[in-house]
């Protein structure tokens, strides 16, 4: 990679205010004290190896999790500036640690010429949030150490050796009266690093596990950058090409993008701005889809894939089973709110749409037959649309002339109030007669389902509309799909699916879950989707009050519980629940639907990429990796009813 030739001294370190609030208002910094923000700590520190590796110093990136939840992030930089500097009179090292928006990321003669990070504060936010930091730097033939606690400077950096290698190592102990929890996902840290890798051509990411007793190591580097990434995104999908279109464009505001389509009917573009994942798109994305529209419009016209008479295809259309990734170096991004996740840079658009325009027309001239393999799949699509948009006016009329627009079988509830209502989704007429005798009807509605639904993950959007399994689900939720999905219109805060414990139950599960994925994603986003989680075992003895549990777990703590009480085990009657219509109404609303006792499983969507994959792997009809994922993952099955 060429390295960005300007100095990197404690001159272009740039001091912007202190750090005083970020222990008070942590949330402000990192966005939670949950897991997600301790993860975000992590991201903090590597992104400035990152930044470094986009300056073309860094060539590998080494994260270690030790024992006690330690985390250690080590690259092989330039090492951040020793010597004093000039506006805070202590050593640039420890200004950058202690002083917020203290950094090599501003002005126009900064360190770097791109960055991600949160706006610099990364290092000292990372500092003040920790029970401790330590930091060694190799540079200037030294080798310096500093340390920290909760912020505080307890050890000024001092030279303790002499090195001829260059780079920052950081240890940090997240403080546990700040954090919910200091307990690390290796699986959350493995797709983010793996993701930066992606984005990194060339960069080498190490990321260990140290904590348990067989220790857990990956290693991340992709020479094919993009290619690689949109080849992964899709390993489990049929393709319609072999290779991605890979279209790159260097100078001030460098594009990388690369595009593969399969046979799916879901469309995938992931945009990235200096590596950060722009999960609202933005001016990049725009500049994209107009480009994508109009290249392949004016393709099909000139080779009569569209007749005169033939309306041009719209974006939606040629979008159909496109599997993209595009990412933009910019100077000086201009984000749209605190959370970085839309682009709001007007030129970027233009600057990308040209390069899209100019590229893949070449291309689509170079490659007919990929163009028009593409190109039959966007015209099949545009006629399904139309299907579609007839079956949803029908679907529209036939509402509009009954006198009740609610699914026959839905049992409503009295409140009004979006907010606290709640409806089951349940699984079966019997499980949903007793729901309905054991709900609290103010606020509770129960839409019963009966038999398998329709896998949408292999099916258009015109095969949903009018749906007997899914079109009660659509009108009851009361906002639309697709598309034309309104979040503001639901009609319950709370969407809850409740299915057996079994294997049918998880099946049902993840086919209502891929359909609220791909068709009111919205849902999910905004935290609106549960999953109820009904009992597993009854515990029960003559004179004694029902023990419910949820888990095998839990069945042997309230065995060990009752014998500590002197109540043996072979004296209590033991009920596996198979199914929710094994229950009465009392014991179904006891166990799962009051909201005093229940256990509800929030659905989150931190990351669609990940979702994307899974929903794909399960449901989708390449059938060899779903065979290894189940090969792969048989050995953590705890019950499983044959």
């Amino acid at each position: 990679m060429e390295k960005y030739k300007h100095k990197y001294g404690a001159e272009q370190i740039q001091v912007l205010e202190g750090l005083e609030a970020v222990r008070k208002r942590p949330g402000m910094y990192i966005g939670s004290t949950s897991v997600r923000g301790l993860h975000h700590m992590v991201y903090e520190i590597v992104d400035n190896c990152v930044d470094e590796a986009l300056a073309g110093y860094c060539t590998e990136i080494n994260v270690i999790i030790e024992p006690g939840n330690v985390i250690s992030v080590e690259d092989n930089g330039r090492g951040i500036p020793v010597e004093i500097h000039p506006k805070t009179g202590i050593s640039t090292a420890e200004t950058v640690y202690t002083v917020l928006h203290a950094g090599g990321k501003f002005g126009g003669d900064s360190g770097y010429k791109v960055s991600g990070g949160l706006h610099g504060v990364g290092a000292s936010v990372v500092n003040a949030l920790s029970k401790w930091t330590e930091v060694t730097i190799q540079r200037d033939g030294g080798i310096f150490q500093m340390y920290f606690e909760k912020g505080k400077t307890i050890k000024k950096l001092e030279k303790i050796g002499n090195s001829d290698k260059t780079g920052t190592k950081v240890r940090f102990l997240a403080d546990d009266t700040i954090f919910e929890t200091l307990t690390y996902d290796y699986e959350v840290l493995e797709t983010r690093f793996r993701e930066i890798a992606f984005l990194t051509k060339g960069l080498k990411i190490t990321l260990e596990d140290l904590r348990g007793e067989t220790p857990k190591k990956s290693e991340f580097c992709f020479e094919g950058g993009l290619i690689s990434f949109v080849e992964f995104l899709n390993k489990s999908k049929e393709k319609l090409h072999p290779k991605p279109i890979y279209i790159e464009k260097d100078g001030e505001t460098p594009v990388e993008i690369a595009i593969q389509y399969t046979t799916s009917y879901s469309e995938n573009i992931y945009t990235f701005v200096n590596n950060i994942n722009t999960i609202e798109g933005g001016t990049h994305l725009e500049g994209f889809k107009r480009a994508l529209t109009k290249v392949f419009n004016d393709y099909a016209r000139e080779h009569n894939f569209l007749k005169e008479k033939d309306p041009n295809l719209q974006g939606e259309d040629i979008r159909e089973g496109i599997t993209a990734v595009v990412s933009v170096k910019v100077r000086d991004p201009q984000f749209e709110g605190q959370t970085k996740t839309k682009l709001g840079n007007s030129e970027v658009a233009g600057i990308v749409q040209s390069m899209v325009n100019d590229a893949l027309s070449t291309f689509l001239e170079e490659n007919p037959t990929v163009a028009k393999s593409i190109l039959e799949k966007c015209i099949s699509a545009s006629r399904a649309r139309e299907a579609a948009r007839k079956a949803r006016e029908l679907v529209r009329r036939k509402s509009a002339l009954e006198t009740s627009t609610l699914p026959g079988k839905l049992a409503d509830c009295s409140s009004k109030n979006a907010e606290e209502c709640e409806v089951y989704i349940v699984e079966g007429d019997s499980a949903g007669g007793s729901a309905k005798q054991g709900r609290d009807r103010r606020f509770q509605a129960i839409l019963p389902l009966w038999g398998k639904m329709l896998n949408v993950e292999k099916a258009r959007a015109d095969k949903i509309y009018g749906n007997d399994k899914l079109n009660p689900v659509i009108v009851a939720v009361g906002a639309g799909i697709g598309k034309d999905f309104d979040i503001t219109k639901i009609r319950y805060g709370k969407v809850i699916i409740m299915a057996d414990a079994d294997v049918d139950g998880a099946h049902i599960r993840t086919l209502m879950l891929t359909f609220f994925f791909r068709y009111m994603r919205p849902l999910i986003e905004h935290g609106n989707v549960f999953l109820a989680q009904p009992p597993l075992y009854k515990l029960s003895k003559k004179g004694m009050e029902d023990i419910y549990c949820y888990t095998d777990d839990g069945l042997d703590k309230a065995f060990a519980d009752l014998e500590a009480k002197g109540i043996p085990r072979d004296t209590l009657s033991l009920q596996r629940y198979k199914g929710l219509g094994e229950m009465n109404p009392e014991q179904l609303w006891e166990t799962t639907m009051n909201p005093e006792k229940r256990t509800l499983i929030q659905v989150t969507m931190d990351d669609a990429i990940k979702a994307d994959e899974i929903f794909t792997l399960l449901m989708g009809d390449a059938v060899e990796p779903r065979r290894e994922f189940i090969e792969k993952n048989a050995k953590f099955v705890k019950n499983l009813d044959i």
